[in-house]
């Protein structure tokens, strides 16, 4: 195998990676509107935390670094929080 194709199938997955991304903030719709119906706030501490442990527990049985999949996930997290603020009216927009 050449550099090359390794390089091309870094490249295809970090591909799917940016689509699921976007897939996964695409959700701050449905999560917003159903925490609306539900009376809840955007901010759910528990939650963001049971994502947090369930991608760390992950991330162990996987071998990979916790501490760096830990950041990671922290940045979904914020993301969506964003998202939802965003749709909500209450973004950071100029």
């Amino acid at each position: 195998m050449e550099l090359s194709d390794v390089r091309g199938k870094i490249e295809t997955i970090d591909e799917e990676i940016l689509h699921l991304i976007a897939e996964r903030t695409d959700l701050a719709s449905s999560v917003l509107k159903l925490k609306k119906g539900d009376g809840k706030s955007i901010k759910d501490v528990m939650q963001e935390q049971f994502v947090l442990n369930r991608a760390i527990d992950r991330a162990t049985e996987l071998n990979l670094d916790t501490g760096s999949i830990k950041q990671i996930f922290e940045i979904l997290i914020r993301m969506n929080i964003e998202r939802q603020h965003e749709l909500s009216g209450e973004g950071n927009l100029p």
